[in-house]
């Protein structure tokens, strides 16, 4: 394979694990960025770097704000490309701690954006979210339409680093493709999800928090999927659109080498089917606790993909009724 190795940040965590095994899988060598914070359990996080363990693998443990950090992993292992998954994560946290969301995914992305341009990286994807469409009520959410109304901090930081990464795809040619990620779920998952809080409040026989009494929808996309069409998009550098136009600006594209896309399920269910199905798999009932939405959270999402499956042919194939019994096969063994 490639003799330049790529650079996944937040390795240790659900999505930057799973995406560096998978690239080890194909063959590449894989530098692990992460600090391995507790934010939740790290635990989980060293559990996963033990299965990413091996010749082609090296891990290092840093902070993304430690900007030396930073500049030294680019110096010295010359990254073909990059794939920045490691933020603070979280809605409703970064109301409660909004300092660790401007050192992390701010601060922290523009000592990537720095590594990138200085170090001649062919391809910078990193991971946007599905909460940039914040008070938008369109669904499904296009990449077409405005996203100036974030209601959280976390949403107001993914849709900065989408900006950040334009003006560097602007100033200096670097490539950038930015993933709006729709609700991602799966083995190794996060425990502040709702999924991983059902599953251990329900086998624990504790009540479940059920915000909007249960009448929330949210596009659940397996973890699996997600690798796939990130993998896809990495082999494919976000090029310049020659028809784009100041006049009519295109939101999810540009004259510069950036891009922008959703990334989804294209499936949305409600949180009162998502709860039906996990219980059919733990064989259990759940107690339901019914509140009212909580602040920084939006009724709906939902993700066109079109664009992303014209362009790498992203395809998700996992419903819920098949993605969460996997989960519950997970976490009956790691937790055994």
């Amino acid at each position: 394979m490639v003799d330049r190795p790529v650079l996944v940040t937040g390795a240790a965590g659900f999505i930057g694990f799973h995406l560096a095994r998978r690239l080890l899988a194909d063959g590449h060598r894989v530098i692990g960025f992460d600090n391995v914070n507790d934010y939740y359990d790290p635990a989980l996080k060293e559990a996963r770097l033990r299965l990413l363990e091996g010749d082609h693998f090296t891990f290092v443990r840093a902070d993304l704000a430690d900007r030396p950090a930073v500049e030294r992993v680019f110096a010295e292992h010359g990254f073909e490309s990059v794939l920045h998954m490691a933020a603070q994560a979280g809605v409703r946290y970064s109301i409660q701690n909004p300092h660790a969301y401007a050192e992390a995914n701010l601060v922290g992305f523009l000592n990537i954006l720095e590594g990138c341009r200085h170090h001649a990286v062919e391809h910078l994807v990193y991971a946007s979210s599905s909460s940039v469409y914040g008070a938008n009520t369109k669904t499904p959410f296009s990449e077409e339409e405005n996203v100036d109304h974030p209601v959280s901090l976390y949403a107001a930081t993914k849709k900065a680093n989408e900006a950040m990464a334009h003006s560097y795809s602007h100033l200096y040619g670097l490539p950038t493709t930015g993933l709006r990620f729709f609700t991602v779920y799966g083995p190794w998952g996060r425990p502040d999800m709702a999924l991983f809080l059902f599953t251990r409040a329900i086998l624990e026989g504790r009540p479940i928090d059920v915000f909007n009494y249960g009448q929330m929808k949210r596009d659940f996309t397996y973890i699996d999927d997600i690798v796939e069409g990130v993998v896809r998009v990495l082999a494919k550098p976000a090029a310049p659109n020659p028809e784009w136009s100041g006049a009519s600006p295109d939101p999810a594209t540009s004259l510069a080498p950036w891009r922008i896309y959703n990334i989804g399920n294209h499936a949305p269910v409600t949180l009162e089917q998502f709860i039906a199905v996990l219980e059919a798999a733990l064989g259990r009932t759940a107690v339901q606790n019914l509140l009212p939405l909580q602040p920084g959270d939006v009724l709906e999402t939902a993700a066109e993909i079109e664009t992303l499956r014209n362009a790498v042919g992203f395809e998700p194939s996992t419903p819920i009724e098949v993605g969460i019994p996997r989960f519950v096969e997970w976490y009956r063994e790691f937790y055994a």
